[in-house]
């Protein structure tokens, strides 16, 4: 184990009708105007907007909707959310919905508490926000771990980039596996894929074998495919729906990665996929992963093989691979380029745009040229 120190700074309310019964306390310390956040719409079609605000306005809050937060949220609608937030004089900040609407209400927090430009402060300066507007998160598609931690994803379609920036934790969280009801069955299995990826990604970074963290991100892994595959069988399983929740919370509220360094080689190149395809990130990361690891493998044989054994139940580094890409496919997730929805079509020209503007990561079992990326991506097509 490596030096760390170690701070959760969320509250976790877990289990049905938790925002029924525990909303109103965990407001009660802020302002009074609140800025509600969602995306497409859905949360008014199935009632989840109509019982939140209810809460809300029951508490004493005045309510302003920021909505239409797509599924790769971009800073142009950062700065539509922060223009809200100073117009309004916003106390808190309550994202509802999966990871997108929580990353991009992450950004606004930060945005809307200061004059800069905050892509130009972080990725410029590399000057970091020292206040923010107070947020919480209601999650609705589980996942990408968002509810659980400072960072965000974001995608900056001027620039063509899509990255990670430092903004405001969440100071609670809302997790009821029936929110996860609202949201289609593929988004639930590709949010799923993403846990899975998280978990994987920490795990074979490049650290010493005998970390304990790793013995936990084993335990996330195969609890998140066990529960996969239930959900495969049985869409409706709500065990199966709050587990996968829990598995995503712990994927990213920064357990697995403590005392250890990680590898997020794919997610990466997964994000800067989406800044030109602007595809699901669970399912480019689907399609990528394989690949991938079928690169690195032999660089970290023996956790592969123990990934292998302990996730799959197969014995070697390959046939763990091979079982990775039977649960795509089993998943009905996509397992080639061309089963990505894209808005671009997507060309070996385009990717090798990819291949040169990704980000690499340096602490994998094996940093990667340009040339290789590129080779991993062409293998995906």
């Amino acid at each position: 184990m490596k030096k760390f120190i170690y701070e959760y700074p969320t509250k976790v309310y877990f289990g049905e009708g938790v925002v029924r019964d525990h909303l109103a306390e965990a407001v009660s310390g802020y302002g009074k105007n609140v800025l509600l956040a969602y995306g497409g719409g859905s949360v008014k079609k199935n009632g989840i907007y109509d019982e939140v605000k209810s809460v809300l306005e029951g508490a004493g809050k005045t309510v302003f909707d920021f909505f239409g937060i797509m599924s790769n949220p971009t800073y142009a609608k950062v700065q539509e959310g922060a223009r809200l937030a100073k117009d309004h004089g916003v106390d808190f900040i309550l994202a509802v919905g999966g990871g997108s609407v929580i990353d991009c209400c992450k950004i606004v927090a930060a945005q809307g508490k200061t004059g800069e430009d905050l892509w130009e402060m972080e990725m410029e300066k590399h000057q970091y926000p020292a206040e923010v507007i107070p947020m919480g998160a209601i999650v609705t598609a589980s996942g990408t771990g968002a509810e659980m931690n400072g960072g965000a994803v974001i995608t900056n379609d001027e620039k063509k980039i899509k990255t990670g920036m430092a903004a405001a934790a969440p100071r609670f969280a809302f997790l009821d596996p029936e929110y996860t009801r609202s949201v289609p069955r593929m988004q639930v299995i590709s949010g799923a894929f993403d846990t899975l990826s998280h978990a994987m990604e920490t795990y074979f970074g490049n650290s010493d074998a005998d970390n304990v963290s790793d013995d936990v991100a084993l335990a996330i892994m195969r609890n998140t495919v066990t529960n996969m595959r239930r959900l495969i069988r049985d869409i409706d399983d709500m065990q199966a729906r709050g587990n996968l929740m829990w598995d995503s919370a712990m994927a990213e509220n920064g357990i697995l990665k403590v005392g250890r360094v990680t590898d997020f080689q794919a997610h990466q190149i997964e994000h800067q996929l989406g800044a030109y395809t602007d595809c699901n990130h669970g399912q480019g990361l689907a399609v990528i992963h394989p690949a991938y690891y079928r690169h690195i493998a032999k660089d970290a044989e023996e956790k592969f093989v123990r990934f292998a054994r302990e996730v799959f139940h197969v014995d070697s580094a390959q046939a763990g691979i091979d079982a990775l890409t039977d649960l795509i496919r089993e998943s009905g997730l996509p397992a080639r380029m061309g089963e990505l929805k894209s808005r671009v079509e997507i060309t070996p020209q385009l990717l090798r745009q990819v291949a040169d503007t990704c980000n690499i990561i340096r602490t994998n079992p094996r940093e990667l040229s340009r040339d290789e990326i590129y080779e991993i991506l062409m293998e995906c097509m």
